[in-house]
């Protein structure tokens, strides 16, 4: 026998319970019987002392003596038969019970064997269980629903590693394309080597800026190295908007903000990028002479970060995907201004804290984001 055979499986575990079960039961009927018989079986008590008893052969027997004969043949023939029908109900039983076990653990075979089959090739394939509204039944639709959350993010992450392998790309082409023309150029000037030289520094900018988003994002979805200290919601705010107050004044925006205490416990740099991607966005998809809102506060058990701008029009059916890596304004790598990770940060870094983000599209154009953190005292 294989040692793959002599695995404790749990059909084997199955059947050797119900046999031994069904041993138990059969001994324990035997001994009731056999009790039974030994208590009932006394005619002779009832009759006198003395009292003799003619058998069919013609011979006499004392009544207790032929009580005590018919007794021993009685215990005797219940112990040989009821052993034999303890055996062969057993067998019987030891066997059904495997050819049952079986059929039953069959679709926990056939989920083993999907599970071997599994891989970035494979991950369309599915149990699809049709037989009775049971456990296995439960267990097989529970694994199609992993397999579904693990085809979307296997799709999710090939689609971002190929966005970012684009990202990437371009600024890294963008640079080497300049530099190869530069030097092909026997008679390059100065002038043309400092423009060269801004190009390749602009786009080496472009590339590293995405690698510090790509950083950023990986740290909060990965919820490592997190610290939690005390830190107020909107605190960054003032700050990003110092930050981005050039781009502000050229693309001259009005910007209004009601900034109230939004006390909560969690990692402050991540925090402070979280109020800076919301920012920079209200202001990179923003129009000439448009408006940026920015308040927080705190009601309940959650501190609270708005931040609403004018703009292009959005969907209301796009702002899900906005939150997805590498998608601007419902489009997909455009080679617009930023990485397009900015609100797939602010998502990962609420989920971090154990928080929520959800956004809302204004009819008249642009979009108002809020951020819900638990508040410091409820954390």
């Amino acid at each position: 026998m294989s040692r793959r055979g002599l695995r404790p499986t749990l059909r084997l575990r199955l059947t050797l319970l119900n046999g031994v079960l069904l041993v138990g039961a059969g001994i324990l009927v035997m001994l009731v019987a056999w009790l039974v018989v030994n208590a009932v079986l006394h005619p002779a008590d009832e009759l006198a002392e003395g009292t003799m008893v003619r058998l069919a052969d013609g011979q006499q027997l004392d009544a207790r003596q032929w009580q005590e004969s018919v007794l021993s043949a009685a215990q005797t023939e219940l112990t040989v038969k009821g052993i034999v029908a303890v055996l062969a109900i057993s067998v019987v039983g030891i066997l059904g019970a495997y050819a049952v076990v079986g059929r039953a653990l069959r679709p926990l075979h056939h989920v083993t064997a999907t599970a071997r089959k599994l891989g970035g090739e494979t991950l369309d394939q599915r149990i699809r269980y049709t037989g009775a509204d049971d456990e296995v039944a439960e267990l097989a639709d529970t694994f199609d629903a992993m397999l579904d959350r693990l085809g979307a993010a296997f799709t999710a992450q090939q689609r971002f590693v190929a966005n970012a392998s684009h990202e990437l790309r371009t600024p890294l082409a963008v640079m080497r394309t300049e530099i190869d023309v530069t030097l092909s150029d026997p008679a390059v000037d100065t002038a043309e080597l400092r423009r060269m030289a801004t190009v390749v520094r602009d786009a080496s900018e472009r590339a590293n800026a995405l690698v510090d988003a790509l950083l950023m994002l990986a740290r909060s979805e990965g919820r490592t190295g997190l610290r939690n200290e005390p830190v107020d919601l909107g605190a960054g705010v003032l700050g990003a908007l110092s930050a981005m107050e050039h781009e502000v004044r050229r693309t001259r925006l009005a910007v209004d903000t009601q900034l109230h205490p939004a006390p909560v416990i969690g990692d402050p740099s991540l925090l402070d990028r979280l109020a800076g991607n919301l920012i920079e966005n209200a202001v990179r998809y923003n129009h000439l002479g448009g408006q940026i809102w920015v308040e927080s506060r705190h009601d309940g058990e959650y501190a609270r970060l708005m931040v609403g701008n004018t703009g292009f029009k959005v969907d209301q059916a796009d702002v899900p995907g906005l939150f997805e890596p590498f998608r601007r304004g419902g489009r997909e790598r455009t080679g617009a201004r930023g990485s397009g990770l900015g609100l797939s940060i602010v998502r990962a870094v609420c989920v971090a804290h154990g928080g929520t983000v959800g956004a809302v599209a204004l009819p008249g154009g642009g979009m108002e984001v809020t951020i819900a953190l638990p508040l410091a005292s409820e954390r």
